[in-house]
C-alpha cells in the first residue's frame, strides 16, 4: 500500500508540475530550464540529506548506481521530454511518454524476475489503455499550448526516448532503494548528477557563443563573459520565470522523485511506473480550471477504465 500511494503521489506532484514547466520550458529550451530547475532542487535535497542524516544509507557502489539511473532518467529522459513537451505540447506528449509504464514492467520482468499476475497484468493495461485514451481523446481544443512546434515525427520520436530513459533509470535504481537506500539521499545523488551533467553541457553551449563573441573583443572577455552569462542567467530568464522554474523543480522532481523512489523500494517496479503515469489523467481537470476548456467526454471514458485499472492493481 506505501508503494501505490507514493506512486499515486508522484504522478500528482508530476501532473501539477508538467503545467507549471511548459512556459519556462518554450522560453529557456530543455537544457537550460532543466540547469536552472536541477541546480535549485539538488541544492535543497543536498542540504536536507545533511540534515535528516540519510547518507549512511548509501555506499559507493550505491551512489555510483544511482548517478547512472539519473544519467538516464533525468538527463536523457527529462531533456528528451521537455524537448518534445515544447514540440508537441502537454496532450500529445502525454499520450506518447505513457509507454513509460508498460516498458518498465517489461524491463522489471526480463531484468529484476518481476512477474505481474494476471489481474496486476490486466490492471497495467487498464491504466495504460485509460492514460492514452483520457489524453487523445480531448478533442478541440484550440488553446495555445496545443499547438504543434516543428516536426511532429521529431517530437513524437523523441518523446518515446524520454519514455525509454525513464524507464531504465528506474530498472537501475530499484535494487538500490530496494536495499533500504534512504530515498532523499538517493534522490540528491539522481538529481545532483543531473546537475551537474546539465551544467557541463550549458558550459560548452556558453563557450561556443563566447568564442563568436571573442572575434569582436577580448578572448578572455568573451569567453568566460558569456559562459558565466549562459550558465547564471539564460536568456529569456525574469523573476516570474525563476519562481515558475523553482515550483516545477521542488514539486516534480524534489517531492516527486522522491516519492517515486519510496515507491520502487516498497513495491513491483512496473506497478510503480504504471501508478505513477497516472498524471496525464490527473491533469485534465487541472488543465481545464486554468484555461477554461472542458475536456470531451472521450477524455473522462479514459478516466474511467485508467480508474479501473488502479482498483485492479490496488486491489490484487
Amino acid at each position: 500500500m506505501i508503494a501505490n500511494m507514493a506512486a499515486l503521489g508522484a504522478a500528482l506532484c508530476w501532473a501539477a508540475g508538467g503545467l507549471i514547466a511548459i512556459g519556462p520550458v518554450r522560453v529557456l529550451g530543455s537544457i537550460a530550464f532543466n540547469r536552472v530547475r536541477l541546480t535549485i532542487v539538488a541544492t535543497a535535497l543536498l542540504i536536507a540529506t545533511t540534515l535528516m542524516g540519510g547518507w549512511h544509507t548509501l555506499d559507493t557502489g550505491s551512489a555510483l548506481t544511482l548517478a547512472l539511473s539519473g544519467l538516464l532518467g533525468i538527463v536523457v529522459g527529462d531533456m528528451a521530454l521537455f524537448w518534445s513537451l515544447s514540440r508537441l505540447g502537454p496532450r500529445r506528449n502525454v499520450v506518447i511518454y505513457a509507454a513509460n509504464a508498460p516498458l518498465t514492467a517489461l524491463l522489471a520482468y526480463a531484468l529484476l524476475g518481476e512477474a505481474l499476475g494476471p489481474w496486476t497484468v490486466l490492471g497495467v493495461a487498464l491504466v495504460t489503455l485509460g492514460v492514452m485514451l483520457a489524453v487523445a481523446l480531448r478533442s478541440g481544443s484550440t488553446h495555445s499550448w496545443e499547438a504543434i512546434q516543428g516536426s511532429l515525427l521529431a517530437g513524437v520520436s523523441v518523446c518515446l526516448l524520454a519514455a525509454v530513459g525513464q524507464a531504465a533509470g528506474s530498472i537501475i535504481a530499484k535494487p538500490v532503494m530496494a536495499a533500504g537506500a534512504d530515498p532523499i539521499a538517493s534522490a540528491a545523488v539522481r538529481v545532483t548528477t543531473a546537475a551537474l551533467m546539465f551544467t557541463a553541457i550549458g558550459a560548452l553551449s556558453a563557450l561556443r557563443g563566447g568564442g563568436a563573441a571573442a572575434a569582436g573583443g577580448g578572448l578572455a572577455g568573451g569567453v568566460f563573459g558569456g559562459m558565466l552569462g549562459g550558465l547564471l542567467l539564460p536568456r529569456g530568464l525574469t523573476p516570474k520565470l525563476m519562481l515558475q522554474i523553482a515550483g516545477n523543480g521542488l514539486l516534480g522532481v524534489g517531492l516527486g522523485m522522491t516519492l517515486l523512489l519510496v515507491g520502487l523500494a516498497h513495491g513491483n517496479a512496473g506497478v510503480v511506473a504504471t501508478l505513477s503515469a497516472l498524471s496525464p489523467v490527473l491533469i485534465l481537470p487541472m488543465m481545464w480550471l486554468l484555461t477554461g476548456q472542458r475536456p470531451a467526454l472521450g477524455a473522462w471514458v479514459g478516466a474511467a477504465v485508467a480508474v479501473a485499472g488502479v482498483a485492479l492493481i490496488v486491489n490484487r
